[in-house]
């Protein structure tokens, strides 16, 4: 559709309330065009008129009302691409999509939490149903763009304190870290060790919380040297692990934030000639599917990630067909799944 095209189609016949097209150009002091090429991500419009077209979108309230327009598609976003958590939650979504006869359109921002500047017009121009944001920030304003575009959006473990009117879906994070750790207070273990994510994302704080918590209430002080921040990731977690296990008096046992930490931890054990559970103890979480045949098989906290992704998808399906979600937040909850990688303390 081009821009005169649309502006034709959202002008002064097709209201939402009582803005229009045209009450927005008037207002923004530019064509009917010029706005229609905003609503619709289309090039050819200076970034300082852009924005302010933007503005007096957002300050009237303004929002597509021609849903027939949309692409019978999901935008799914992640901050990266990188491991087998994500591939759990595209299941999970693709399967709602198979159902309501959608595609699923993949985009990844390589490591950013926060989308380029020119991602919100790409979207505008596909007008996909709906947007799911995985582990990314989206600003004020890229959130606004979208609603002015009819676009709803639901984020799955925000990084942020999402918008109090975006719809999110996430984990019992807090719970899970408790359970996991009175785990390992139950077999005898006092030296408990934790490898932590970047604390800027919610998630990473809240099994940190719940770790801290279960220690609080069994009357264990917490070690600050027996707890490390570091990546998400196998290398990572291999040297935070090494540097745990050269102090005077190591851990006996290690919670760790993901399973991909938990790995590393299984690595690091390995290089210091140590036996996985008899010297060493290790929790794991997200339960992804190589923890089964770990060696041994990995204790971790069963995060929901397959199902995090159908709830996302069928509250934005509903959203996008104007019905308001029954629960702005939903929180999945999480299990405790006990394999070989945890015992007794040496000696007990």
């Amino acid at each position: 559709m081009t821009g005169t095209g649309a502006a034709a189609s959202l002008g002064d016949g097709r209201r939402r309330g009582k803005v229009t097209v045209a009450t927005i150009a008037r207002l923004a002091g530019v064509s009917a065009p010029t706005v229609s090429r905003v609503i619709n991500g289309q090039a050819g419009v200076a970034l300082s008129t852009r924005r302010r077209v933007e503005a007096v979108l957002h300050e009237h309230g303004y929002q597509r009302g021609d849903a027939a327009a949309q692409a019978p598609l999901i935008e799914l976003v992640f901050h990266a691409l990188d491991s087998l958590w994500a591939l759990e939650i595209i299941q999970g979504v693709e399967e709602v999509a198979r159902d309501q006869k959608l595609g699923v359109v993949l985009t990844t921002m390589q490591g950013r939490l926060t989308p380029g500047a020119g991602w919100t017009e790409q979207v505008l121009s596909r007008r996909p149903m709906g947007v799911i944001a995985v582990l990314s920030d989206l600003t004020a304003h890229q959130q606004a763009q979208l609603a002015t575009g009819s676009i709803p959006l639901v984020t799955l473990d925000p990084t942020g304190e999402p918008l109090h009117d975006t719809p999110s879906v996430g984990a019992a994070n807090y719970n899970g870290a408790m359970v996991a750790t009175r785990h390992l207070l139950d077999l005898g273990h006092r030296r408990i060790g934790m490898l932590c994510g970047n604390l800027k994302w919610p998630f990473c704080r809240a099994r940190l919380d719940g770790f801290r918590a279960a220690m609080d209430h069994a009357g264990v002080p917490v070690d600050p040297d027996l707890v490390r921040v570091g990546p998400l990731y196998v290398e990572g977690a291999v040297r935070e692990t090494e540097a745990l296990l050269g102090l005077p008096e190591p851990p006996t046992a290690l919670f760790a934030t993901n399973d991909l930490q938990a790995h590393g931890v299984y690595e690091a054990a390995r290089r210091a000639g140590l036996r996985i559970p008899d010297d060493l103890s290790v929790v794991g979480f997200d339960d992804l599917p190589f923890t089964r045949w770990a060696g041994p098989p990995m204790t971790t906290v069963r995060q929901p990630l397959k199902r995090m992704g159908t709830t996302a998808a069928a509250m934005l399906v509903a959203l996008a067909s104007g019905q308001a979600p029954r629960e702005r937040r939903v929180e999945l909850t999480t299990d405790l799944i006990v394999r070989e990688s945890t015992a007794p303390p040496p000696g007990r």
